[in-house]
Formats: structure tokens, C-alpha cells, sequence
């Protein structure tokens, strides 16, 4: 059966790498980038599931800009809270799946061990408010077909990100002080489109029970840690990487200390969780290091 997907902020660099991904799999795909939809707009939201009758709605269209939401939470809210429930109340109105995504930034980050899915939202950031509403939404009007996939430490060729800064900085730098005090998992962003295109063919199925599942790459690392790694990746001195604390970079919105996210969910689904990050860094890093420089990594200048 071939499926129809629909994928909200179709611009973005997990947007890209799932259209990739379907399409490699011979599924219809619209990506609606945010030129192309205002999902805070309803009228808009219910003519866009009507005209494409999509069996899954993903949305990964998202105020990211987590510091700006601190004093501009109102505006955040719509983009990350209410436009979720409207494309809740789209996708139910015309009998589609919903895969929601969203954010570590949901829970206090004071844990020692992973969070599990089921653990409390406790969000300290305006970010994190907005993120845990838009999660409530959907699993509220969706309680059957509404699925929540939690994510967090992204990167991939397809748009900004900490590895691709941190590959520029050490061309420029002949030490780096980076954070040691914050844990969390890394995530390429292709690996976590195949576990979305797979969550959403088990929704399909009916082997995959809605709800929240956790998108993040398995074991864990500190800032400090994953660029030391890709210092050694690129060939570079990881001992130019030197450990500091978050005081040092103090910003608007709080950073959870703990990221961790546990995994159990997947199993109830019968899908495996993401593999660990850094195999898949290591598999991910020649197309990352090749976007950010501008060449093929196959070889030659893009």
C-alpha cells in the first residue's frame, strides 16, 4: 500500500532527511515548509489535511528559538502549543495519524537516570512550557492516533547545528571551552527519520500503540565529550578541547542538566530504538563535515 504523508516545517533538517526517507520508500509526500503553511492558522491547517488526505500528519514545524521564548512565550505558545492542536483537530476530523515532535526540553533535566516516557513534564524553560503543551494537545484530541516523539542534541547535513559549528570553530580555534556539566544524546537526524517513518507504518498497522516514544540516540555524552569526538573525527588534537561548566555560557532560558531519555516504549511497538550515538556519528560525520565545508563527500566541490 503506498501511504500519503504530509510534513509540516517541511524546511527543516529532520523534515528533509523523513522526505528522504519516505520517498526512498515510495510513499507520496508533501512537505509544507513555512511559506507554504501558517500552522497557527486554522482555516489554513484544515484546508491543507482536506485537500491532501493524508494518512499521517508529521509535525516538525516548531518555534526553536529557545532563548527569544522567554520573553516572547505568547508567540512561541502558538507555534508550539496551539498550532499542534489544530492540526490534532484536522488530522481527526479527516481520520489521520499525527506524529507530534517535540522536545527533551519537556522535562526539570535534574534526573540521574533516563526519563521514561511516562515520566512527569516538568519543564523549567518558556521553550519547554510551549513543547509540553502542544504534546498535551495532541495526545488529548488524538488518544488513539496521536503519537509524541520526544527528541533532543540534533544534527545532521541539513541545517545548523552543534556539530557542524563545532567542526567550523575548530578550523578557528586553537582551544575550545566547552560545557561538561550537561548530559544528553546525540541524534543524527537521518537515523531518527527512519525511526519516524517506521513509527508511523506501525501506527498504520496497528502494531505501534499511540502515545509518547523517545527519538534520541542511545547511551550518553556531555557537550564536552561529543566535541572531543568530533575533534578526533576530524583528525584534530581532542586535548584542544577543554571541559568548562554552564555558568560560563549563562543564557535567557535555563538548559536541562540531564537529557537522558529512556527507550522502553519501542519494544510494545516491536521497532528497535535509535543505535548508539556515536556509531552513528561516525557514519553520519563525512556528509555532516562535507555540508559544512561546501563539498561532495563523495569527492570534488559541491
Amino acid at each position: 500500500m503506498v501511504t500519503t504523508w504530509l510534513i509540516t516545517g517541511g524546511g527543516g533538517m529532520l523534515a528533509t532527511d523523513l522526505r528522504a526517507d519516505l520517498e526512498e520508500r515510495g510513499a507520496n509526500v508533501v512537505a509544507l515548509a513555512r511559506n507554504d503553511l501558517d500552522v497557527t492558522d486554522a482555516a489554513a491547517v484544515n484546508a491543507a489535511v482536506s485537500a491532501h488526505r493524508p494518512d499521517i500528519v508529521v509535525n516538525c514545524a516548531a518555534w526553536t528559538a529557545v532563548d527569544d521564548a522567554e520573553e516572547r512565550e505568547r508567540e512561541a505558545l502558538a507555534v508550539n502549543g496551539e498550532a499542534p492542536r489544530l492540526l490534532a483537530a484536522a488530522c481527526r476530523a479527516n481520520g489521520a495519524v499525527m506524529i507530534q515532535i517535540s522536545t527533551d526540553y519537556v522535562f526539570d533535566g535534574d534526573a540521574s537516570a533516563p526519563y521514561p516516557e511516562s515520566a512527569r513534564a516538568a519543564p523549567k524553560s518558556a521553550y519547554g512550557r510551549t513543547k509540553a503543551a502542544g504534546e498535551r494537545a495532541v495526545l488529548d484530541l488524538l488518544p488513539e492516533t496521536g503519537y509524541v516523539v520526544r527528541t533532543a542534541w540534533l544534527y545532521g547535513a541539513g541545517g545548523p547545528n552543534f556539530v557542524r559549528t563545532m567542526i567550523r570553530l575548530e578550523a578557528l580555534k586553537d582551544t575550545l571551552d566547552v560545557v561538561d556539566d550537561q548530559r544528553g544524546q546525540p541524534t543524527w537526524t537521518a537515523d531518527l527519520a527512519d525511526l519516524v517513518t517506521r513509527l508511523g507504518l506501525g501506527a498504520l498497522a496497528g502494531t505501534a500503540p499511540a502515545g509518547v516514544y523517545h527519538g534520541t540516540g542511545s547511551g550518553e555524552t556531555t557537550w564536552f565529550g561529543l566535541t572531543r569526538r568530533i575533534f578526533a573525527l576530524l583528525g584534530a588534537d581532542p586535548e584542544r578541547v577543554r571541559p568548562t561548566t554552564s555558568e560560563a555560557f549563562r543564557r535567557p532560558a535555563p538548559r536541562p542538566a540531564y537529557s537522558v531519555l529512556g527507550h522502553d516504549r519501542w519494544a510494545g511497538a516491536g521497532i528497535e530504538p535509535l543505535r548508539d550515538w556515536d556509531e552513528a556519528l561516525t557514519e553520519a560525520f563525512a556528509a555532516v563535515l562535507a555540508a559544512e565545508r561546501g563539498t561532495d563527500h563523495r569527492g570534488g566541490t559541491g
